[in-house]
């Protein structure tokens, strides 16, 4: 569903609820964006303002650029246009922040290349990042509850990261800790780089579920069909995002950003 960009503080509760009226019938799943969710609950901060330390810029100089650049990108399989940028990744933007992610998310998910922990920057404006949702089962329940009391109908919701789970027959590696039965979790940083050497099913990440109780294969399946359908905004990443608007990550604006069609919600009717 098309709603308006999220910025902080939207109700986004309500506009859930008013793109769906209507829509729904009993027995659907409503999928929800939590990037969308984290950025319209104001959970930014400005890494501007993050002072990076001696392993922040490790990670951003020689780690980025000479490991997955090299040696780590071709073994799991990176596209080259992924390895290209890696080489030539920021050093101080990025060592800010790697910072970052060393003091909410740990080390373990600093070392990966993108995504790490759930932090995410793209289609953020200037130098913002959105964190992870601290409870995203309880995001959902409060969702659901809403959605229940304005239609009357039994409805379940999703909160789904694009970030990938890869999966070998039972079993999932979460990129990290969910609340959903049966995703493990072993860091993220080896959660990627197993799941990507040994060629593991890789798809979008079902945080939450409130209502229905789906199975881990099946609630993946249906997370990855809402990422699929959903797109991504300005960019799948922040150089996407950048070239799109042919300027400098920190030169795009909110402006920017609601000038470009956003689907945080997918509705899922199972047949």
């Amino acid at each position: 569903m098309r709603t308006k960009y999220w910025r902080p503080g939207t109700d986004y509760i309500e506009e859930i609820v008013e793109a769906v009226r209507g829509l729904v019938r009993d027995g659907d799943i409503i999928t929800v964006s939590e990037k969308a969710v984290s950025t319209a609950s104001g959970l930014l901060i400005d890494e501007s303002k993050v002072k990076a330390g001696r392993l922040a810029r490790f990670l951003s100089g020689f780690w980025m650029r000479r490991v997955w650049g090299g040696p780590l990108g071709r073994l799991t399989r990176l596209r080259k246009e992924t390895i290209r940028r890696l080489r030539g990744y920021p050093l101080e933007e990025g060592a800010s922040h790697k910072q970052l992610a060393i003091l909410k998310v740990g080390l373990l998910q600093a070392l990966r290349h993108y995504s790490e922990g759930g932090i995410d920057a793209s289609n953020l404006p200037y130098t913002f990042v959105s964190l992870p949702l601290k409870r995203p089962l309880k995001e959902a329940e409060r969702i659901r509850r809403a959605l229940e009391s304005a239609t009357g109908l039994r409805l379940s919701v999703m909160i789904v990261d694009g970030d990938t789970t890869y999966s070998w027959r039972n079993l999932h590696l979460a990129p990290r800790r969910v609340e959903v039965k049966g995703l493990i979790h072993i860091g993220g940083f080896m959660t990627f780089v197993l799941g990507r050497i040994l060629g593991f099913k890789a798809r979008a990440t079902p945080l939450a579920i409130s209502g229905e109780s789906l199975n881990p294969d099946l609630a993946l399946h249906l997370a990855e069909a809402a990422h699929r359908i959903r797109g991504y905004g300005a960019g799948r990443t922040v150089w996407d995002m950048s070239e799109r608007f042919g300027v400098p990550p920190s030169h795009v604006t909110w402006r920017l950003l609601e000038g470009v069609e956003h689907f945080p919600i997918v509705i899922i009717r199972k047949s």
